[in-house]
This record gives structure tokens, C-alpha cells and sequence, in this order.
């Protein structure tokens, strides 16, 4: 297990790239094994949960080729069916919640998927219902074996349908997309997710041959085809780390301009961020954040606490919950913190209540957060990472704090967020890996 040691209090300067989508890229690599052509992909982001699944791509089959620093081919020309029996492939697939993706493709193409239960984050229930609830209205068998926590879905002759999902689920929308696009006739899917991950998965789709409508809206129509093309795509910065990067530089009262940021896509992320008294300014694609010794969270419009609470996009992501949370800790005014998808992603406020922050935990799903203008300084301390955005939360805790912390499990850091102690300390941090 790696930690981070980290010193507080020092301002940042400089420019940082975002690196391309961790979530796009989950959907995007499954992708691959729609074709038996080469499949080129620019901006793969160097982190855990996305070299775990290209490992278990190659595991499959798929030749995989790294022709640049975040560039490869793929050809899934000659993939193993066989391997899905095998307990290597089990025991992979069910420490990457991802891997779930692979079942659409490999359900059109092959008729067959067959996956462990995944894992991921400790945020709570995340049910996958949705996911099987389509490739049943296509026309495939679904079973699970409770004791093994095995799914199996065999569907050899999918049909278009229409269905209207129970949920706008991200992964499940891009699943049954990948399953419906070789599916025989037309599927409309209604309460789809339409997140711009997705609509670069539809896009990438449709440059592969297939026929999808309805992109950026939560109603998508599909005409089935017998066979997709290869193609090459280049992923999306990823909007999460472009959120952590604005929330950080005002914590630490730093002047950064994030490069690249293709702000239009960030649908209400910047304006979020406003709200919570960060001042920025975009420059073509790029935001520039200015130091900031004092931020203020405005209120509605009636004078009560501003709430800021996740949605289905277009509105708020919930992946940024956790960093507009730990930014308002030094801002002036009060807000509440609603985490209306998941159960235990408010958890780690502990650490920060350690640290000296006014939080009250309302209950699982709720936080009111007293901003102390930055009258009382968070302190070091030692702490853990129990997930991915709550590790950069703390992380960025730490980086505004008094003193020294320790912040172990970064394995969950390195999941999402690629050489962030490197780039960080490049604009001035002070953050040692100690393994």
C-alpha cells in the first residue's frame, strides 16, 4: 500500500492539462470488440482502473499495440471466447467495475457474455438491473448465480425493441447501445443517459458504420447492421479533474489556468463552481483561475443556504460532490451538500472534521458545510482514501492544510487520476509517493 505525504500551505502557479476521460474511456475501449478491424484511440489516460481493463482486453484476445504516450491500436480479430470460463478472467473482471461494459459488445458480436460481479468504489449500492433489463427487451437470457455471483447472458438472434429504462444509467444506456447497434431491426431507447461520454461513444459508433439518431437527447434510435468498421477516436478531457483542479487552486489560493478544457462541454460544472464564489475566466478552451484569498457562496435568490445536489446530466455530476464539499470548507457562507445517487460517498467527512472543517453530517446522503473564510485553517493529519473522488478531496484538504498530512490507500487516487503527485508538484505542491 503507497501513501502520500503532503505539505501544506503552499500556493500553485502555473498551467496543467487535463488528461482524457477515465469514464469515457471504459465505454470507449469495450467498444473495440464490436470489430474485427483496427480500432485507433487517442488521450487513454495512464491510470489504474483503465490499464487493468486494457490488460484485460489483451487477456481476451485483442492485439493491443501503444503507438504513442496516450495512444494504441486495437483489433479484436481474434478473440477467446473460451477465456470468459476461466477463473483468471473472473478474478480480473470483478476487481474493475467497467468490466461490465464488455458484456454489450460481446453480446452483439458473439452472443454470448459471461462476468464475475464487478467491483469499484465503496460508495454504496450501484445496481446493474438496468444493464440486463435491456439485453432481455433485445431478446437475450439473462441468469445469475447467486452463491458464485456469476452472470451469464446468452443471446445469439437480438431483435430491436423499445424500452424505456428505469434509470438514465450512464453504463447501462452505453451497454445496451453496444448490444442493439448489430441487433436485427430498430431499438429505441427512451430515459437514455446523455452524458458527452456517451455522445463520443455514439459518435465513435456511427463513424464504425452504425446507425444511431437522437444523440444528445434521452431518446436514442438504433437501426441495426450486420457488421461494423474500424475507426480512430480521441476522448474527451475528463470533466472530473478539470472540476478538482478549479476546487484545488481556490483552496490553495493558487493562479492556475487549466489548458484544453473543451468548456462547452462542461455543461454546468463552471457555473457550479461560480456559485461557490470561484472566479475564472475562459480563453479560448482554457480556464484561468486567479489567486483568490477570499470566495463567497452566494445564496438562492430568497436569501437561503444554496444547495448543491447531483442529477442526471445535464445536471450536476456526482463525481464533483465530493470537491465542491471540501471547497466550501474555506469559502464564507454555508452550504448544503446533497449526494442523492449513492449512500456512502459523504462518509470521509470524518477526516475533514478532523482536520478542523464545519461540516454536519445530516445523514448518508447529506452535508451542510459552514465555510470559516479561511479564519481557522484545516490542520495535518494522517488520514485514508476510501474512493477515487474522495481521495483528491482529501487530497486537496491536505494540499490547503497547516502542517504535514499522510494520506494512505492512493491506490484509490491512482485509480482515476494520472501522475497527479508529478503534475501537481510541477506547479509548485510538495507531494512525496512513499511506498
Amino acid at each position: 500500500m503507497s501513501s502520500f505525504r503532503v505539505k501544506g500551505g503552499l500556493k500553485l502557479k502555473g498551467e496543467i492539462t487535463p488528461q482524457g476521460a477515465k469514464n469515457e474511456a471504459l465505454q470507449i475501449l469495450c467498444a473495440v470488440l464490436l470489430t474485427s478491424d483496427k480500432v485507433t484511440i487517442h488521450k487513454i489516460p495512464n491510470i489504474r482502473d483503465v490499464n487493468k481493463l486494457i490488460e484485460l482486453l489483451t487477456d481476451m484476445g485483442v492485439k493491443t499495440q501503444k503507438i504513442g504516450p496516450e495512444s494504441y491500436d486495437f483489433q479484436a480479430d481474434n478473440v477467446d471466447i473460451k477465456y470468459l470460463e476461466t477463473e483468471d478472467f473472473l478474478k480480473k473482471a470483478s476487481s474493475l467495475r467497467g468490466s461490465v461494459m464488455i458484456l454489450g459488445p460481446l453480446l452483439a458480436r458473439f452472443g454470448h457474455g459471461r462476468l464475475s460481479k464487478p467491483g469499484g468504489d465503496k460508495i454504496g449500492r450501484r445496481r446493474m438491473d438496468t444493464h440486463f433489463f435491456g439485453f432481455q427487451k433485445l431478446g437475450a437470457e439473462f441468469h445469475y448465480d447467486s452463491k458464485k455471483e456469476i452472470y451469464h447472458i446468452d443471446g445469439k438472434n437480438l431483435k430491436g425493441a423499445y424500452m424505456l429504462l428505469d434509470e438514465a444509467s450512464v453504463t447501462g444506456t452505453a451497454n445496451i447501445v453496444m448490444a442493439a447497434v448489430m441487433a436485427e431491426g430498430k431499438t429505441t431507447i427512451y430515459n437514455a443517459a446523455c452524458e458527452p461520454y456517451l455522445q463520443q461513444l455514439c459518435d465513435m459508433l456511427n463513424r464504425m458504420g452504425a446507425k444511431i439518431t437522437g444523440i444528445g437527447s434521452n431518446m436514442l434510435h438504433i437501426e441495426g447492421v450486420k457488421k461494423l468498421k474500424g475507426t480512430e477516436h480521441t476522448m474527451l478531457p475528463d470533466m472530473i479533474e478539470i472540476g478538482s483542479f478549479i476546487g484545488m487552486a481556490a483552496m490553495t489560493q493558487s493562479e492556475i489556468t487549466i489548458k484544453d478544457a473543451k468548456i462547452p462541454r462542461l455543461g454546468i460544472i463552471p457555473d457550479t463552481f461560480k456559485r461557490m464564489g470561484i472566479k475564472m475566466e475562459f480563453k479560448g478552451d482554457d480556464i484561468y483561475i486567479p489567486s483568490q484569498k477570499h470566495y463567497e457562496i452566494e445564496t438562492f435568490i430568497d436569501g437561503s443556504i444554496l444547495t448543491v445536489a447531483d442529477a442526471i446530466w445535464p445536471g450536476f455530476t456526482p463525481d464533483l460532490l465530493s470537491i465542491v464539499l471540501v471547497t466550501a470548507t474555506q469559502a464564507k457562507g454555508t452550504v448544503l451538500v446533497h449526494q442523492k445517487m449513492f449512500e456512502s460517498r459523504l462518509f470521509f467527512v470524518d477526516k475533514l472534521i478532523d482536520m478542523g472543517a464545519q461540516i454536519i453530517l445530516c445523514d448518508p446522503h447529506r452535508a451542510t458545510v459552514i465555510g470559516l473564510d479561511r479564519k481557522y485553517p484545516l490542520k495535518g493529519i494522517r488520514m485514508t482514501s476510501p474512493d477515487i473522488r474522495a481521495g483528491v478531496s482529501l487530497l486537496i484538504a491536505a494540499m490547503s492544510a497547516d502542517g504535514t498530512s499522510i494520506i494512505d490507500n492512493i491506490e484509490q487516487i491512482d485509480r482515476g487520476y494520472q501522475y497527479i503527485d508529478q503534475r501537481l508538484n510541477a506547479l509548485g505542491a510538495d507531494i512525496v509517493r512513499i511506498d
